[in-house]
């Protein structure tokens, strides 16, 4: 483990574990790569005055808004606490979104600056927050990113909340949106209610790097925003990579962040050199995650030993400025003949391994559910159930009982509910991938 952070900035640190002991001919490599910021409060006030956030609010305001009338009024509450939480020096705007995108606060393409003033000044805008029209959320994104590109500051964030499904726009519109917005800004989305998509949802948080989750009673959304805005005005380093470098004859299989969500970032590698490639992990305050590295290496004999993958964090720089290193470490392999060593399990590994699959039965029986397959789905969330009592998860484990009566949860054995809200299912799924740490012994 290596860290190579100044002392002004957030220090971040690597710790790699593994077991790396392979039996002759062994070639797959797992490791959980745990990435750890500290010192990023301290930071972030000392980096205020600079103005380091840009945050633009997309708030639905399509017609369904208004059945009921307190989902409009509680996302014009919501957006007034977020606003109240943003500290001063901070760029922002507000913006509501229909089948259009239109600017509410402060209007011309601009993003105002957070003081007293502002603050009011936006709140007051919030007034005029009416529903109306379709939903096309691809239009709010781009006009956010458009306003987000006309700041300088080090986190560009956008909060985003729909209470409908994105009728109003082709999805390969939203997908080529999402594609051309990733990397550009960080998005946290909400979906309030119940006639919300997750899908949708839950993958514009994803292409964005932020979080999802579902606020089934509008009254619950200002204390949302506020959270989500705290975080957001936590961050303090932005565009954060995760650099792999393989020696030759080494390939990657997967790299997933598992904790404290599952996100799949195989297939958002940048190549970056010879055998080297970046992957994005957004932005960072303080904090730590972990990321699961599968690297298949050359068949070798007993004795022999490599590195099998080098993994580095890096900060962008300047135009023709090299990467700052924050941290590295090494995944490591090692051919031997001793049965014990070849074959034992790290705990990280195992944990992990074991969240990734929760969250794939939990995403996996809930549309067996939906397509009428009994068999399927009780098959898929009765092991979703063995996992989360396994691994100590209780929230996933609480959500799981509402949609399925636990007869066994050691074994797996469940029985599908014959009526189960449309909140806890959609709790259920959208919030299937989060996980727990691995426990300290």
């Amino acid at each position: 483990m290596a860290n190579f952070a100044k002392p002004s900035a957030p220090r971040f640190s690597v710790e790699v574990y593994q077991n790396e002991f392979l039996p002759e001919g062994g070639r797959d490599v797992h490791a959980i790569v745990t990435v750890t910021s500290t010192g990023g409060a301290t930071a972030t006030r000392a980096a205020a005055d600079r103005g380091s956030a840009a945050v633009v609010i997309m708030v639905d305001c399509s017609g369904s808004m208004e059945y009921p009338p307190d989902k409009m009024r509680g996302a014009r509450e919501a957006t007034a606490a977020a606003i109240d939480t943003l500290r001063d020096g901070t760029a922002f705007a507000v913006i509501a979104g229909t089948h259009v995108a239109k600017e509410v606060y402060p209007g011309q393409g601009r993003l105002a600056v957070a003081d007293a003033a502002t603050r009011a000044q936006a709140k007051e805008s919030l007034r005029s927050l009416s529903s109306g029209g379709g939903t096309a959320i691809g239009t709010w994104l781009r006009l956010a990113d458009g306003l987000l590109r006309r700041s300088t500051a080090t986190i560009r964030h956008g909060i985003l909340l729909t209470d409908g499904r994105n009728e109003h726009e082709d999805p390969a519109v939203l997908r080529a949106t999402l594609e051309a917005c990733a990397g550009r800004f960080t998005c946290d989305a909400r979906g309030v209610g119940t006639d919300w998509e997750v899908k949708e949802v839950t993958g514009i948080a994803s292409a964005l790097l932020g979080s999802a989750d579902i606020v089934a009673d509008p009254a619950h959304l200002s204390e949302d925003f506020t959270l989500m805005m705290e975080n957001v005005m936590g961050k303090e380093v932005a565009d954060v990579a995760l650099r792999l470098w393989t020696p030759v004859g080494v390939e990657i299989q997967y790299v997933k962040q598992v904790a404290p969500t599952v996100q799949d970032l195989t297939d958002r590698r940048s190549e970056a050199g010879p055998r080297a490639g970046d992957y994005p992990t957004g932005s960072w305050g303080d904090e730590s995650r972990e990321y699961h590295v599968c690297v298949r290496v050359p068949a070798a004999s007993v004795g022999q030993e490599m590195l099998a993958a080098r993994a580095t964090l890096l900060l962008p720089a300047a135009p023709g400025e090299p990467p700052a290193v924050l941290a590295q470490g090494l995944v490591r392999a090692v051919w031997t003949d001793d049965l014990a060593a070849s074959t034992a399990i790290n705990p990280q590994v195992a944990h992990y391994t074991g969240q990734a699959e929760l969250a794939q039965a939990i995403q996996q029986g809930l549309e067996a559910r939906k397509m009428g397959d009994v068999g399927g789905a009780t098959a898929k969330l009765g092991r979703a159930v063995q996992l989360a009592s396994a691994s100590g998860n209780a929230d996933t484990a609480k959500l799981l009982a509402k949609v399925v009566d636990v007869v066994d949860a050691a074994a797996g054995t469940v029985r599908l509910k014959a009526k189960v809200a449309d909140a806890d299912e959609m709790t259920l799924e959208t919030r299937s991938i989060q996980t727990v740490r691995v426990k300290k012994s």
